[in-house]
């Protein structure tokens, strides 16, 4: 029996996170409850990434194994988009070996956290980026970036109390676009910690204000101590962009 891989996207303003939770509307869970119309017993999905609450997805990956599913793979998006809120979209279906997993499947993952600079803040954009009135120095930003390519220990940018066996991620590319209004900070790594993106950006906007500059920084990096680095920045403005698989 194949494994089902669907591509969903999704606005998270609505939603706390994409994991199922106790009483709270969840991505995960309207997923699961549109394939409960589909099936004659539960599906439980993975997804590749646990996006937290007003996470946004343009790629999430999710995969499932159910051999009573009659829905053809190629009509499953059609089927469950006429089941699911707007705000959750299916964009493509396939089916891969027995042995794929969204998650542990996955080579490599990129963020993207978008951020306006204006005056005011822009009424169509204040869902999914996160508004600063101040101009930042977008060069001293992407110069300080550079200090996070490659295999790294990003424990000073993980959420505190985190229990991974290992905070060791390898960073292959942190992108900028600040060349337009709305403007971006793409990260691309093999994976991510938890709240490692809003950490990461968090100190960098830090940097941008002139608060904090490259040495700094790199001592943060070096230190493994979460309360060096900045605060964590708003989840609006992040969107999970893409999962690569091989």
């Amino acid at each position: 029996m194949g494994t089902y891989c669907l591509v969903v996207q999704y606005d998270g303003t609505e939603y706390a996170g994409f994991q199922v939770q106790p009483n709270q509307r969840t991505i995960q869970g309207e997923l699961e409850k549109a394939l409960a119309n589909l099936a004659p017993q539960p599906i439980r999905i993975a997804g590749a990434g646990r996006t937290d609450a007003g996470v946004h997805s343009e790629g999430q990956t999710i995969s499932f194994r159910d051999p009573y599913l009659t829905v053809p793979v190629e009509r499953l998006p059609y089927a469950l988009n006429a089941l699911l809120p707007l705000d959750i979209r299916v964009v493509s279906s396939r089916l891969e070996g027995p042995d794929f997993h969204a998650r542990y499947s996955a080579l490599e993952k990129t963020y993207r956290y978008q951020i306006y600079e204006g005056e005011f803040p822009n009424v169509f954009w204040q869902r999914y980026a996160y508004w600063t009135k101040q101009s930042l120095d977008w060069v001293a930003m992407e110069h300080c970036a550079e200090l996070f390519i490659g295999t790294l220990d990003f424990a000073a940018f993980a959420a505190s109390g985190s229990s991974v066996k290992t905070t060791v991620r390898t960073m292959h590319n942190v992108e900028f676009d600040y060349s337009k209004p709305l403007k971006t900070i793409s990260f691309t790594a093999d994976g991510f910690l938890y709240n490692m993106v809003r950490n990461l950006v968090g100190t960098l906007l830090d940097v941008g204000l002139g608060k904090l500059t490259m040495e700094d920084v790199q001592t943060i990096l070096e230190s493994r101590d979460r309360r060096l680095a900045s605060a964590t920045i708003a989840p609006h403005g992040l969107i999970l962009e893409s999962v690569k698989y091989s």
